[in-house]
């Protein structure tokens, strides 16, 4: 599978206005007092932001909200924008923020932040830049890597692969060692990840040119790649169940899922239901579709946007700038856990530990870094992201279910995605 270039991702932002007056979201429209912001976040890190940006802007005052995750709170934000009481800043996942743009949620604070764009490798700051506007800050960045139990392979005498053709070999050699243990889990409810890996191999299931956009769900690279997955499970060597169940965790956990190809992430979320197993793991490149083609995708990441019923955008402005690129919000990224989306953030690990779970890795943050470096730019999404990924799911986990072919629910995942953006007004076509 040949991976292409891709082409400047361009967002018709159009035809949905955002109706209603815009709303007193909780700032001060005027007097002596300090500019009062508001601000939807959900994780922990983002407390310790908030909590560190008042101590050190006494006239800029931000109030933090969890409006629950990614897609609860994507979901809030258009209803609120609607009504013109969207809070002034919000933590918007990368996948969802070209539907926040073509919804009138965010807006375009290019005039406020063009001189932070040096500050970010190429690939992360595009995910928040359309049609050379930029929307958001990125916060934090989640490229794909391979979490490997690094004890169980090296017992079992087994490489770690560095393509996927190898990753095929090391499954096998796995489940002839070891009957009851698998190399990894193909999880069918995993959009994000099979969007990602799809990606690597050249994927783009959204395009637009214009106000024409083109899906092509089931185009060659992502066939190819549903095959790949496909005769894995057919010669039973990946474990085809979702992730993060009791059954999951317990298989985890007795050493019994070897690896784990997700975002950087998944250091954090293997040690919050294995923490004993702490010392057992590390962290590698993600296989490659094509031997020396490092590029990867992202899986997982946020940026922070600026509402459309803000009305103090240039604070909004400040503040988000500040929680994505100071050296300052880095730190506490580092110390919560999150991987910066900066580069001076990224440089800061270097000089950090290493996460819990592999703290006997002392080059985790180098090759981090390097995996960072290497991320796909300009990654076009839909603006219907929330109902491909739903589709996705239900097609994935059908055909998981039922035995019939991955390359089916990626056709009818785009049946689904192009029949919602007809019926929304969207001019699209299909390959």
């Amino acid at each position: 599978m040949k991976r292409r270039l891709f082409a400047s991702a361009t967002v018709a932002i159009a035809a949905l206005a955002v109706s209603g007056c815009a709303a007193d979201t909780g700032s001060d429209a005027g007097g002596d007092g300090p500019v009062t912001l508001e601000y939807w976040a959900w994780g922990t890190t983002q407390k310790p932001l908030v909590d560190a940006w008042n101590e050190a802007h006494p006239d800029i005052q931000v109030k933090h909200t969890d409006a629950g995750g990614g897609t609860d709170s994507s979901a809030k934000l258009v209803t609120a924008a609607r009504a013109g009481s969207a809070p002034d800043v919000a933590l918007v996942e990368y996948n969802t923020l070209p539907a926040m743009i073509v919804a009138g949620v965010a807006t375009d604070i290019t005039e406020h932040v063009s001189d932070l764009e040096d500050q970010f490798a190429p690939g992360v700051w595009s995910q928040a830049t359309f049609d050379g506007a930029s929307y958001g800050i990125p916060q934090d960045a989640g490229p794909q890597a391979l979490t490997y139990n690094q004890a169980r392979l090296e017992q079992l005498g087994i490489a770690v692969p560095t393509t996927w053709a190898e990753f095929a070999d090391a499954a096998a050699a796995v489940r002839a060692a070891d009957p009851d243990a698998y190399i990894t889990t193909f999880a069918p409810a995993e959009f994000g990840g099979f969007a990602a890996f799809a990606q690597q191999a050249g994927a783009e299931w959204w395009t637009v040119d214009g106000d024409t956009w083109t899906v092509d769900f089931d185009d060659p690279d992502s066939v190819a790649v549903a095959d790949y997955w496909q005769d894995l499970i057919d010669r039973d060597l990946v474990l085809a169940e979702p992730l993060l169940t009791p059954e999951w965790n317990a298989s985890l956990n007795e050493g019994n899922i070897l690896s784990w190809p997700a975002g950087l992430w998944a250091a954090g979320v293997i040690n919050g239901v294995a923490a004993e197993m702490a010392g057992q793991w590390a962290m590698a490149p993600l296989p490659q579709w094509n031997e020396g083609d490092p590029a990867v995708a992202f899986q997982g990441g946020s940026a922070a946007i600026v509402s459309s019923s803000s009305k103090h955008p240039e604070e909004a402005a400040e503040f988000a700038a500040w929680i994505g690129a100071s050296e300052e919000s880095a730190k506490i990224q580092i110390r919560e856990g999150q991987y910066p989306a900066s580069l001076r953030g990224q440089e800061l690990t270097l000089d950090s530990d290493p996460p819990t779970l592999m703290p006997q890795q002392e080059d985790y943050w180098e090759i981090a870094a390097q995996i960072a470096a290497e991320t796909i730019p300009d990654l076009s999404w839909g603006p219907n992201v929330n109902v491909a990924s739903s589709a996705f799911q239900d097609a994935m986990s059908a055909a998981v279910t039922n035995g019939t072919p991955l390359r089916e629910a990626l056709t009818e995942t785009e049946d689904v995605v192009f029949s919602d953006m007809e019926t929304s007004g969207f001019t699209v076509t299909r390959q």
